[in-house]
């Protein structure tokens, strides 16, 4: 049986995709760039495009890789493979937002657990999401702290690390994330309970996420992050 919501100690937490829109942000700055050289850009379109350039055998840390990402794709959505507007677009990174309900629900989830932030992200680029996240972490690990990236195992592992040094483990700790590929998948096979946040439930496709190899079933499945804040709730309160 899935455990309760009430046994665990810490909630960890994809971030891009999860809590902050990346989407949006990623489509938002692409669209101003188009519209600035009379383009009309397709998100899903530019997304998808995204999607293939970004996972490939020459990737940057993220967001800087967004450099590089913009020069691959730009030609194919009809925008000037410029570096400075590839550099626009790593740098719209620092005010990409928070999903609606993000904030709130961390708030609310904080009063339960300890909220720990796993990213893919660079540390510099961490410090926005969280800010605009109202910096709810008890801890945080990113790319520049890990030297990895998920869905490697040593990422997850430094986090089982820290847990340990406060006297619990990776049995304390639901794992909370909308990417099946990153975090749902290697997170079952650690042995973690996890908790998938379905973004795109509205929508075909992955979007920006790589499509997994295999879909992994959650032990807790949300379209958002305001459901899980309200199972918690109701899970205290019986």
């Amino acid at each position: 049986m899935t455990k309760s919501l009430t046994t665990f100690k810490y909630l960890s937490f994809d971030v891009v995709g999860t809590l902050i829109d990346f989407e949006d942000g990623l489509t938002s700055c692409l669209k101003e760039i188009g519209t600035e050289n009379g383009v009309e850009v397709d998100g899903e379109e530019a997304l998808a495009l995204y999607r293939a350039a970004r996972y490939s055998d020459s990737t940057d840390l993220f967001p800087d890789d967004l450099v590089r990402v913009y020069l691959l794709i730009a030609p194919k959505l009809g925008l000037p493979a410029e570096k400075a507007y590839g550099e626009r677009l790593r740098d719209s990174a620092k005010t990409w937002k928070a999903f609606p309900d993000s904030v709130k629900a961390l708030a609310d989830l904080k009063q339960h657990y300890r909220l720990i932030a796993m990213t893919n992200a660079r540390r510099w680029a961490f410090e926005f999401f969280s800010k605009e996240l109202g910096n709810p972490f008890h801890a945080a690990f990113t790319a520049d702290d890990t030297g990895t990236e998920k869905p490697d195992p040593a990422f997850f592992h430094q986090v089982f690390d820290f847990v340990s040094s406060e006297g619990a483990s990776k049995d304390n700790i639901l794992h909370v994330a909308q990417s099946q590929y990153h975090d749902i998948g290697i997170s079952r096979q650690l042995g973690m309970t996890n908790c998938w946040i379905q973004r795109r439930h509205a929508q075909k496709g992955y979007g920006g996420t790589i499509e997994p190899a295999e879909f992994t079933k959650p032990d807790y499945h949300f379209t958002s992050m305001a459901e899980l804040a309200e199972a918690v709730r109701v899970a205290n309160e019986n």
